[in-house]
């Protein structure tokens, strides 16, 4: 595999994970479904997904780049699989609406170890840490790769701003009923 092929598939990958988090943000802005905090823990570990991705799209693919990968998708699929495991007895109740008949929480740990999966293959394939001569540009070229990294840089500051809202600068409320930083706002007016 290229460094060129690897770079466009890391992109794929972003863009992928900025579906995910663009479709966290229907349900919360569309639908009115606010995060849990487990919910919230889930998108940082998606985020940090993009991190190791997006190192991938700046710097040229990196085993150092794909653990960084790895170790979010497994802190993220950790907090899904905690989140599963609490609504997984019938009668306990569940967060959120369902999609295609699972919860958002059931397709963000299928998410996740699909990242370990794809990351994993990705390390299998050496010749894209081949040593070139000369500086290439950021990106390399990619434009694939620009738009995934900028889309998820705003999906990043857009999760951050929306959590700060949310929870305001304390804990977050579980289960969250308003955006606590608005309602503290107005309360003091």
């Amino acid at each position: 595999m290229t460094p060129e092929l690897s770079r466009t598939l890391n992109a794929i990958g972003m863009l992928a994970v900025c579906l995910v988090l663009a479709l966290a943000f229907f349900y919360q802005l569309v639908l009115y479904e606010l995060p849990c905090p487990l919910c919230l823990l889930q998108r940082v570990g998606f985020v940090a997904v993009g991190v190791g991705l997006g190192l991938n799209l700046l710097y040229g693919p990196r085993p150092q780049h794909y653990a960084i990968v790895l170790i979010a998708a497994l802190y993220g699929g950790t907090v899904s699989i905690r989140q599963i495991l609490l609504h997984i007895v019938p009668g306990t109740g569940h967060y959120g609406s369902p999609v295609l008949g699972l919860h958002y929480y059931t397709w963000a740990g299928i998410a996740f170890f699909l990242v370990l999966l794809g990351t994993s293959i990705m390390l299998l394939f050496d010749r894209q840490y081949a040593d070139r001569s000369g500086q290439e540009p950021r990106f390399g070229g990619n434009t694939l790769a620009k738009i995934a990294f900028f889309v998820m840089l705003a999906l990043a500051v857009l999760n951050a701003g929306s959590t700060l809202l949310e929870c305001g600068p304390g804990i977050c409320a579980d289960p969250p009923t308003s955006y606590k930083l608005i309602d503290e706002l107005d309360a003091g007016n």
